[in-house]
């Protein structure tokens, strides 16, 4: 049986305790999350894990998979939403839990993959981190109490995804379709000489990976250029990245940026020759 956020991955970025990692996968399987990715965990013992993902989480646990970097876990996702309850700085333009659930559902819909990723029990996510994703969620509190529990976080978040994906089941194929001849005309109408089967909002959505060579290969024509400031490129790179992020690249549009940003670099490398 096919799970409700069948293609959604939480990933635990170097989780301290155990237990935590048991108690959230309870919380994925209540949810319908089949799937958690560690990245450098601090302690990964699953009979620690065990006695917290009650029985129904076993089978979950028995999947998890450990990766050496965030960017390893995330490769192959469309949709990289990172948590964090800090704001300003490097965490700009923040999703509630109900935004970020509506772009995941479209996103899983689409048959891209989603990760949600989310940071250490002390500190969070750090600014490295926050760079590889697309997206970022921040889980409203009360000011005066705002730390939340690992489990917690990725109970409401998950929540939220789950209810999104229900109430697009509910709206059906047509509405779908609906939203599909939408972007199309949109995508005709911003680039009316492309053939139509490049602007039909269909294909395969851009990878993660794919996305941090796009974003790699723009850092380095925006560097030559001028544009980005020397001094901290990556931060003034963040609106780029939020950029792409929202749009949703499909495979065929990654190629025509990164073919863009060759032609740059050849077109420099003739002038400075």
């Amino acid at each position: 049986m096919e799970h409700l956020l069948h293609g959604l991955d939480v990933v635990l970025v170097q989780t301290r305790f155990p237990e935590n990692i048991g108690m959230a996968a309870r919380a994925c399987v209540n949810m319908g999350c089949s799937h958690i990715s560690l990245v450098e965990p601090e302690r990964w013992l699953r009979d620690k894990a065990s006695p917290l993902a009650t029985p129904k989480g076993q089978a979950l646990l028995d999947g998890i998979t450990v990766h050496d970097s965030l960017a390893e876990a995330v490769a192959g996702s469309a949709l990289v939403i990172g948590t964090t309850a800090r704001r300003g700085g490097w965490r700009q333009a923040m999703l509630s839990p109900e935004r970020c659930a509506v772009e995941v559902a479209d996103c899983l819909r689409q048959g891209g993959r989603v990760s949600l990723v989310f940071g250490p029990e002390d500190r969070g996510l750090d600014n490295a981190a926050i760079t590889q994703c697309h997206r970022l969620v921040c889980i409203p509190t009360d000011p005066a109490a705002s730390s939340l529990n690992l489990a917690q976080a990725v109970l409401i978040v998950l929540y939220a995804c789950a209810a999104a994906v229900r109430n697009a089941d509910k709206q059906g194929p047509a509405a779908a379709l609906s939203d599909e001849r939408e972007d199309s005309a949109a995508q005709h109408a911003a680039q009316p000489a492309q053939a139509a089967s490049e602007t039909d909002g269909h294909g395969p959505l851009a990878s993660a990976a794919d996305q941090e060579r796009l974003m790699a290969a723009l850092r380095e024509m925006l560097l030559r250029i001028d544009y980005l400031h020397g001094d901290n490129p990556d931060y003034f790179l963040m609106p780029w990245r939020r950029l792409f992020g929202r749009a949703r690249l499909r495979r065929h549009e990654y190629d025509a940026l990164m073919g863009m940003c060759r032609q740059v670099r050849r077109a420099l490398e003739r002038k400075e020759g």
